[in-house]
């Protein structure tokens, strides 16, 4: 709880500098444009001004006794009716890195404003960009904070609950904050992929405020009949492009100037894969995909090569989600699952992916023999593929179950006596407004 109250506190001086020395530096609004400087600030001034009424609530609370009794239920009225402000701020993240990459590339006046604000000792040697990120991060930090209040805190404890009840609020600006990033990009990016595909087909529209892409890559599809004289030959396999959305999978093939012919075509739902036994070495990591109706409303077989064992397994992860998969799910929460625990911070490359924190504990749910796993983090239930080697096995059962019961009070369902206290407390914020 204390850790709490000083890290805002050193967010609030953070972001201060951040108005102070940069977005009210009489040069730097003098080489910006209104439209860049909004895009590249947002709205940090309604941030900070929350910061600041938090953070004198919290210090308020101190003051009353050294030895904090709570701090949660202030966390809790904040998230529920304030940290709106942060949702905002973080959706626009996607414009403002273009827009600051853009300026650093085509502003020298810009560029060398920055280098010479960035310097200065106050910065303490953090880049500019280090600043813009603070709102993202300390949303997200406070949701740990919080989470680890809470594995300290008595079961069934009037602390507890409030505890419970700030972690959740949190969770649900997080995951806001989250989407409005995703949004963005995907927005723009389901704008760059319509305008590279030419239809072969009847033409499909691409663009929908309910679609997204899961998975994108080259495949090789297997041609002809399967005999002996097939298999030497070398035109065995010709690529093939795939795009996956959340709704939708689009098959074409790359032409010139980078762009893609759309030849078939089938909804997500109507996709089924299947494994193909193992053939040699010809035929290795080799999968059936089937479309229970395409574009021509039949049944097509596509049989499909990919470069590695992991790709084809994240491929038919992608492909049909609802697969079994080799462990049991985390979502049954029934059984021992295998967990991992993060060594060293990666960074997702692809949107099948997992972005991993330091100490991030996961369950395994499938893994491949080329050292890629698929698992499910206990925090926050995200799912994804990444690299073992950013990993370690946790193998002992006492602290795998432990992590379990940790993970199940942060999640478990609200009781109705504490349903009645939040609503109550809810209630009583909103009065005092």
């Amino acid at each position: 709880m204390f850790e709490l109250v000083t890290s805002e506190a050193s967010y609030y001086k953070s972001l201060n500098l951040l108005v102070s020395h940069f977005m009210e530096n009489e040069r730097l609004k003098k080489i910006l444009h209104p439209s860049e400087a909004h895009i590249l600030f947002s709205n940090v001034l309604d941030v900070m001004a929350v910061s600041e009424r938090f953070l004198l609530e919290l210090e308020h609370r101190m003051e009353e006794n050294i030895v904090l009794s709570d701090v949660c239920d202030i966390v809790y009225r904040y998230a529920a009716d304030h940290f709106s402000v942060y949702i905002t701020y973080v959706s626009n993240q996607t414009y403002q890195e273009r827009t600051y990459k853009q300026l650093l590339q085509e502003k020298a006046a810009f560029r060398e404003l920055v280098a010479q604000l960035e310097l200065d000792p106050k910065c303490k040697g953090l880049p500019f960009s280090s600043f813009l990120i603070l709102p993202f991060q300390r949303i997200t930090r406070l949701k740990l904070l919080v989470q680890n209040i809470l594995k300290r805190v008595e079961e069934r404890s009037e602390r507890e609950c409030t505890a419970l009840d700030a972690h959740k609020e949190l969770e649900m600006v997080v995951k806001a904050c989250n989407e409005g990033v995703r949004k963005m990009s995907r927005t723009e990016q389901m704008i760059s992929i319509q305008k590279k595909m030419e239809f072969k087909i009847k033409s499909v529209p691409i663009i929908s405020h309910s679609r997204w892409l899961l998975k994108q890559g080259e495949l090789q599809q297997m041609s002809g009949p399967k005999t002996s004289r097939t298999l030497r030959t070398k035109k065995l396999f010709r690529e093939i492009y795939l795009f996956l959305f959340n709704d939708l999978l689009v098959i074409c093939r790359q032409i010139p100037g980078d762009k893609y012919q759309v030849f078939d075509s089938a909804p997500r739902g109507l996709l089924r894969v299947e494994e193909l036994e193992d053939q040699g070495q010809t035929l290795a990591n080799v999968f059936i995909l089937r479309l229970l109706e395409n574009a021509d409303d039949r049944e097509a077989t596509y049989m499909l090569k990919a470069s590695s064992q992991s790709e084809m397994k994240r491929w038919m992860t992608s492909l049909a989600p609802n697969r079994r998969t080799k462990f049991v799910s985390f979502t049954s929460r029934l059984l021992d699952c295998p967990q991992v625990q993060c060594v060293h911070p990666y960074v997702a490359q692809q949107p099948d992916e997992l972005t991993l924190e330091l100490a991030d504990i996961l369950n395994i749910l499938d893994k491949t023999e080329d050292g890629w796993i698929f698992g499910e983090r206990l925090h926050d239930q995200e799912r994804g593929w990444f690299p073992s080697s950013m990993t370690e096995e946790i193998l002992n059962p006492k602290i795998r179950s432990q992590n379990l019961k940790e993970c199940f009070r942060v999640h478990k369902m609200d009781d109705p006596q504490r349903s009645q206290n939040k609503d109550r407390r809810k209630l009583g914020s909103r009065n005092r407004q």
